[in-house]
Order: C-alpha cells, then structure tokens, then sequence
C-alpha cells in the first residue's frame, strides 16, 4: 500500500477521540495545536484529558461510543484498549466516508498519524504506513538533530515576503537564486542569532536589489573532548554546513567523521613551543577563507571559551568586519570528572571548584597558591601532565593535605579512557608510574576519592583495589595503602 500524504487544517472542524487514556492524551494534545474542536468518548479519563473538560478546551462524553456522536466529524481516532470497540469506530466512520485512524492497528485505519518534526509553520511529517512506527521515530530523531528551530522563524519570513518576491523577481530562475540566498545566507544566520530585526532589515535590502551578501563566516565550534555523543546538535548543523574545518589536533576522528563528507578539512593543532606562531596561521586562515566567501568552522575541542583562546579569536574577526558565532561545547572538566565518576561539587565535601590551567601566560609565581591549597574545594586542572611536580610540591607547600586525593583523567570520554588515583603526595610518581600522556586532567579534591566507588566508564581506575570473584587484590595494588583508602572513603561517606 501506498499513501498519499496530507496536510489537513482541523481548525475549528469537529474531531471525535474514543479512548480516554494516555495514547489518547497524546492524540489530544496533538490535535488541539492544530486547532481542532476536540470531543473525547470515555467513561474515565487522564488527569490531563481531565483537566482539558473542565478547562472548556474539550468536550467530554462520559459514555460508551455512540453511531450518533459521528455526525458532521471531520476525522475519528480510535484509542481504547478494546479491539471490538476500535473495530466498530473504524467500520461506522469508513461507512460515513470518515476518515479514521485505530491507534496500533494498520489494517483498520484509513489515515496514520505520523513522527513530526515541528518547526512552525514549517513541519516534517513522516510515515510508516503504521509498519514500523519505531522506524519512523528514529528518522525523526535523527532529523530533529539538522534542523535549527530557527527554520520556522525563516518560512515565516519568507512566507511574509513571498508576493513581493514574486512581483519583484517574475522569472522563475531569479526566483530560485533569490530563495537561495534567503534560505542560506546572511538572513538565516542572523535568525539562529536570534537578531529577527536585523534578519528583516537584510532580507528587505535584498529584495530591493542591495548587495548584502557580505561574505563569508566562521562558527566558533566546540567539540567537546572526544565522544561524538557529547558534540551538541547545533555543534553538528554547523559541521553539515561547512566548507572549511580548521580543526585542533586533539579533536577525535569520531567528531569530524560527523562533518558534511565534501568540507575542507585542515588540521591546526599547536606543538610545544610554537604556539603563537600556530595561533597567527590560525588568523590568517579564517580570514582567507571568510573573505573569500566561504563558511568556516573552527573546531575546538572542549569548549571554546575555556582555555582554548577563543576569546582572542572573535576579537580577531570583530576588528576585520567577519560576521561570527560561538557553539559552547562541553570543557573537560565537565566530561572528563562524569566519566571518571567523580562529582566536581558536592554537599559533604566540595563547596566550589576551580578551573586552572599550567600553561597560561603569566608565570606560575604569580599564582595564589594559598588560594589553591585551601580545603572543601576541588581543583580542576589542564594541560598540567608536564607540571604535576611542580604543582604537587607547590599546594603541599602552602598547606594543602598530603592525602588530598586526586584523579588524572587520560583522553577523558574516548575509548582508551583511564584514570589513576591517589594521594597529592604520591602524584607526580604515580603519573610517571602509569605514563600519563597527554591529553590528561587533574582532579584534585576530597570528592577525587569518590572515582574508586563511582566509576562506570572504561577501565577501573589505576589505584583503586581491582577484585576477583574470590576476593583477591589484583594489578599490583598495595593491600594496606587500598585499606588505608577505603577507611578513609567510609570516613567520607559518613561525613
């Protein structure tokens, strides 16, 4: 069977629902932003279904279904749990040539409520034909990912537009270029900014023959710290929209393997020692690309605004005139304490947390450590693999315990994930011991300790006492200095 798809207006046209339950709600609720005048046959009813009845928005039949309740209907949807009943609603309406639709049951409906992808006034709709309905969700998932919701803000504008465009431009062909621009270019950038103002300035230049094309843009993207699964569904728009990727080093190949497959794609990772030479390169690549009209994403992985001189970027393009935007991304602090399962705050142990870095710009004398070494706050560090002596020697120096415990964290989120625990005292040993490699981050903090209980993701952390079936201590792991760890975690937990 073939379908043929339909959008129907229900605005204020009758609609009748048998069923009171939970599948109706949902039909319910869809049917109302449609517009319809819904009535609803069932004895009993959600608290929703409820509340709509006495709020007027619907009608209630507090009775079994009734031929008569057919009369001057639009559409029925059948939604009880009983097939007789569902059977006799499907053959009285096809009788009244109504169409009907039996939830969860092809064979007797005439129409199939599809997955919808609401984006007013424009919408998606996709089907099945009742075969697969799970199929159909999935599709709409997926899609649901590409689509900004500043689509629907887009057709409404060039809904407003559309009889001046047409009166303006008669050729069909200049029509197609002029849709184009609109749907693609400046104009729709300025509505995912949400700047509508500025986007209806553009567009009414634009009809009137101006040239605002402007060039082209860059998107400030962050990747997050490897799995794909964290990149954010604007994050991945702007990949599918590229012509250029400047890409970091440390961005996973999973994330790019999600980009448009035709992008230009140029890695710009910086190697020690060379990193303001890189970060020049960086600049002049963007503003080659933008002024030769192309979009260009700079994908950065974490988040660009945190330690990863997205900051000095925009200021960049401001002073050049290069229209630009910024997609957060997940930092590494954020990911990489989740997957070590290590909460960064918490109501026994951690009132607040620091972000640091060990290669910013001023040197590490200037530092507060006083500050760092302070109690009941956890620190999270980065890029700190090379400096863990001198971070170690310098908190313990200011007062910080020696049994503050501490997780390193190695390409938090990917698949070669691990994560060593211990005491501030032992760290720059243990590290060398496990030869941790960058990309690493140090969590520093009494809620560190809680890595060894909560972990979930990858491999136990090294450190923590690794246990067979009969109880014995596995991996080279110290019996007292696990003992030693374990009482102090009880003493943690009962805090």
């Amino acid at each position: 069977m073939k379908l043929y798809p339909v959008f129907a207006d229900l605005s204020h046209r009758a609609v009748l629902v048998v069923g009171g339950g939970a599948v109706a709600e949902r039909k319910v609720a869809m049917l109302l932003d449609a517009g319809a005048q819904v009535t609803v046959s069932a004895p009993e009813l959600t608290p929703s279904l409820r509340r709509w009845a006495e709020q007027g928005r619907i009608a209630h039949r507090a009775e079994a279904f009734r031929e008569s309740w057919l009369e001057r209907v639009w559409l029925v949807i059948a939604a009880t749990s009983d097939r007789t009943t569902n059977a006799l609603v499907a053959e009285l309406a096809g009788l009244r040539r109504i169409f009907v639709n039996v939830v969860d049951d092809a064979t007797l409906s005439s129409f199939h409520v599809p997955a919808v992808i609401d984006r007013a006034p424009l919408a998606i709709a996709i089907s099945s034909g009742g075969r697969a309905p799970m199929l159909a969700r999935l599709l709409r998932e997926r899609l649901e990912a590409l689509l900004d919701p500043s689509w629907g803000a887009l057709a409404s504008l060039a809904s407003r537009l559309r009889p001046r465009i047409r009166l303006r431009l008669a050729q069909p062909a200049a029509r197609r270029r002029f849709y184009e621009h609109l749907l693609t270019g400046p104009v729709a950038a300025l509505l995912r900014k949400g700047r509508g103002a500025e986007a209806s300035v553009v567009a009414e230049r634009a009809l009137s023959g101006a040239d605002v094309s402007g060039g082209g843009s860059v998107i400030l993207v962050g990747a997050g710290p490897g799995d794909p699964g964290l990149l954010t569904l604007r994050g991945l728009r702007a990949l599918n929209e590229a012509d250029v990727i400047l890409h970091d080093r440390l961005v996973s190949p999973e994330v790019l393997a999600l980009a448009r497959r035709d992008a230009e794609r140029v890695e710009v990772g910086k190697q020690a020692g060379n990193h303001h030479a890189t970060q020049e390169e960086i600049h002049r690549l963007m503003l080659g690309h933008a002024r030769a009209g192309r979009r260009v994403v700079r994908l950065k992985g974490g988040d660009p605004f945190v330690f990863g001189r997205g900051g000095e970027e925009l200021e960049f393009l401001r002073a050049r005139g290069i229209p630009y935007e910024v997609v957060p991304g997940v930092t590494a602090a954020l990911a990489c304490a989740a997957y070590a399962g290590v909460p960064l705050t918490h109501r026994a142990h951690a009132h607040s947390v620091r972000l640091l870095t060990a290669h910013g710009q001023a040197s590490s004398d200037t530092t507060d450590w006083a500050a760092l070494a302070q109690e009941r706050q956890t620190l999270a560090v980065y890029m700190g693999v090379s400096e863990l002596e001198t971070l170690q020697s310098r908190l313990l120096e200011h007062g910080r315990a020696a049994d503050t415990p501490f997780a390193l964290v190695e390409n938090g989120s990917r698949a070669e994930q691990r994560v060593v625990t211990g005491r501030l005292v032992e760290l720059a040993a243990r590290a060398r011991a496990h030869a941790v490699r960058s990309p690493a981050l140090l969590i520093l903090g009494e809620v560190a300790m809680l890595a060894e209980t909560l972990a979930w993701f990858g491999p136990p952390p090294l450190g923590a006492p690794i246990h067979d079936i009969g109880g014995i201590v596995h991996g080279g792991v110290d019996r007292h200095a696990a003992s030693r760890r374990h009482d102090a975690l009880a003493t943690i937990h009962q805090a």
